[in-house]
């Protein structure tokens, strides 16, 4: 069979990846034409045909500077798709341009399939109308997303969630304390891990106040993930005079053997649960409470962190915005680093999302689903 896969992003990359390796354990004669990246290309054997770094346009005003680069991207899609036809068209999130080539694809009368579904439930909802009409199937890998599609009568599947395969196979070759402590060069003391995120907004407005937290406790060692895209000029510059390590490539390891993590929102947040680190969610962006009341009033959800999402708890403290403040983040972190009640909560709480997670294989039950309706 032939598959067409688009994906927009790093993440996006990576799931995609394995996708294809499992669409080649069901499909012996699996072919592959893609946008996307580097792991991709290694599971094809060829580049893509863009790659996704010259697609990586965020925001609105981004979006619009580059319109005619989209527009471009857009039309060589459509033609490899016309030219290649292939027998299913495979999106991974990436919507703004995701669906637009789903539209035409469904229009040709190839099947769409949407691996790793669209956050349509935090905003822009409308966008379900376009996956009603032009995708043939949604796998989700949260796992309310399908009773929230079946609200809006649109039947979708949950296939599992690939971040948990991705911390347990990690998981197994971390190695012990002492040994982790010794290959980097860090202090024989506890470690406070801090996770700033992988864009220089987010590193600038959050990392500072993480520092600082940290360094309220000196019987701790605080320790910054480093972000591969990040260059360590940045890094120094927020320091100032204060001097902590940046771990590369180490993010898994480093959250694993912490006492505690502060952690920008987003997938790390996840990440930080299923490796059973207590943690404390970071959101600074500007600050304002002005930014905070607009979207939460656009906003559809209760809470904006994956764990609490997932168990429709408070299970991580979420210090969003103007609520992120030098004490607000001490305070939450003081809480997690003894052995305390809520502690024991939190890791109370992070087993409740293990069990909703599940321990299916999203990218295997994922391309087995596909090979089937493929062949039906």
């Amino acid at each position: 069979m032939k598959y067409f896969i688009i994906a927009g992003e790093a993440s996006g990359d990576l799931h995609a990846s394995h996708l294809m390796a499992s669409l080649k354990q069901e499909d012996a004669q699996a072919e592959f034409r893609f946008l996307g990246g580097d792991l991709m290309a290694e599971q094809a054997g060829y580049q893509p045909i863009i790659h996704f770094r010259d697609m990586a346009y965020m925001g609105f005003m981004d979006v619009v500077k580059h319109l005619g680069k989209i527009l471009g991207f857009l039309g060589t899609a459509r033609r490899a798709i016309d030219e290649w036809q292939p027998d299913a068209l495979i999106l991974v999130d990436y919507p703004s341009f995701n669906l637009k080539v789903a539209k035409y694809a469904h229009n040709l009368g190839i099947p769409v399939h949407y691996f790793i579904s669209p956050k349509v439930w935090v905003w822009k909802e409308w966008r379900v109308k376009d996956i009603r009409r032009y995708v043939d199937h949604m796998y989700c890998i949260l796992p309310f997303e399908p009773d929230w599609y079946r609200e809006r009568g649109y039947q979708a599947t949950y296939v599992g969630n690939p971040t948990v395969q991705e911390v347990a196979q990690a998981s197994k070759e971390f190695p012990e304390f002492a040994g982790f402590i010794a290959q980097y060069g860090l202090a024989d003391r506890p470690i406070i891990a801090l996770v700033p995120g992988s864009r220089v907004r987010e590193i600038r407005d959050n990392l500072p106040l993480m520092i600082e937290a940290a360094a309220r406790h000196s019987e701790f060692q605080a320790v910054i993930a480093g972000a591969p895209s990040i260059d360590d000029s940045l890094y120094r510059e927020v320091m100032g005079d204060k001097v902590v390590p940046v771990l590369r490539d180490a993010t898994y390891p480093l959250v694993h053997h912490a006492r505690v993590a502060l952690v920008t929102s987003g997938t790390a947040t996840l990440e930080t649960a299923l490796l059973g680190t207590p943690q404390v969610a970071c959101y600074r962006f500007n600050g304002s409470k002005w930014t905070y009341n607009f979207y939460k009033k656009i906003l559809k959800v209760k809470y904006v962190t994956l764990p609490n999402l997932i168990t429709d708890d408070l299970v991580i403290p979420e210090l969003l915005m103007h609520m992120c403040t030098l004490d607000s983040i001490d305070s939450h972190l003081t809480q997690l680093l003894g052995d305390t009640l809520e502690r024991k909560a939190m890791l109370d709480g992070y087993g409740r999302l293990a069990e909703r997670l599940g321990t299916e294989v999203s990218t295997a039950t994922a391309a087995s689903l596909i090979t089937q309706s493929i062949n039906n």
